[in-house]
């Protein structure tokens, strides 16, 4: 006996003319969970963030990892003039604000046309900017949205790190990554007071650095994901520490140029199997040598 299946045919809305589902709503549910957006694995990093003379930019996300940020402007019904306007003058408001960072103007409506794809194209010359086509959809009491990427970006560059630190606790980087991932950050800082004493994990909202007596001493921090962890480590790149790493098999992610540092996936075996190495990389980057 074969299986029915059911198909649903839901209901296309417009959402500029619904009387609840505003686009202080939208805002809300891309805030909640930036990743409906198919940017990736982002983080809300602001909201009606204040632009003097300028009005407010709906949201700014940012990449956790390579912290890589995204200005985001919403429209509903059809995009126009003035919202392209206001998405790059945003854009490049944070971008000489902040310009360690590596800024990506992102605009988002339920009807971006042919002709406005274009306009948006010559920008994008210039500009790393999206385009996202949102779709509203009902089926009975149930609503949901649909992103799509119409216009792509031309990749400017490397994003670096913000001078404000936004302090979390443990619980938000147990949720982004494992009980397990964080406590491995326990056992790195751990390793670091058998040859010191005092530190203790910090936790930000993009990273768990490192404090002292409570100052930060970041020479070096992590990023609990669900499977390990990064721990980046301050260092001067240096082809004995490139064949250290590489002969121990350890998961060299890359080398971080502009700020000096070691990316380094972590997990548990090879923390039992790379101990000692590990441990000399952290003095290293504490200020000792490897000999010691």
């Amino acid at each position: 006996m074969s299986e029915t299946i059911n198909l649903i045919r839901p209901e296309k809305i417009n959402l500029l003319n619904h009387p609840l589902l505003t686009e202080k709503w939208v805002q809300e549910i891309i805030a909640n969970d930036p990743s409906i957006l198919g940017l990736g694995d982002l983080i809300l990093k602001d909201k009606e963030r204040i632009h003097p003379k300028a009005g407010r930019l709906d949201l700014l996300l940012q990449d956790p990892d390579s912290e890589r940020r995204y200005e985001v402007e919403i429209q509903l019904g059809k995009v126009d003039e003035s919202h392209i306007i206001r998405t790059i003058e945003y854009w490049d408001i944070e971008k000489k604000r902040y310009p360690q960072y590596d800024h990506c103007a992102v605009i988002i409506a339920e009807d971006i046309t042919n002709r406005f794809l274009n306009v948006i194209n010559i920008f994008n010359g210039a500009i790393p900017l999206i385009a996202i086509k949102m779709e509203a959809f009902k089926n009975g009491n149930d609503y949901w949205l649909n992103f799509t990427t119409v216009l792509n970006e031309v990749s400017l560059g490397l994003v670096e790190e913000d001078e404000i630190k936004e302090v979390t606790d443990r619980a938000y980087w147990e949720k982004r990554g494992t009980t397990k991932t964080v406590a491995l950050a326990d056992e790195l800082v751990g390793l670091i007071n058998e040859f010191t004493s005092g530190y203790e994990l910090k936790y930000n909202k993009f990273y768990i650095g490192l404090a002292k007596d409570g100052q930060p001493d970041n020479f070096v921090i992590f990023r609990p994901k669900k499977s390990n962890t990064t721990m980046e480590i301050r260092l001067e790149q240096g082809i004995e520490t490139d064949k250290l790493i590489e002969d121990a098999g350890l998961d060299l992610m890359e080398y971080d140029n502009k700020w000096n540092r070691y990316r380094i996936r972590i997990s548990k075996q090879d923390l039992l199997k790379n101990k000692e190495l590990i441990v000399n990389l952290l003095k290293m980057s504490y200020g000792k040598t490897i000999k010691e």
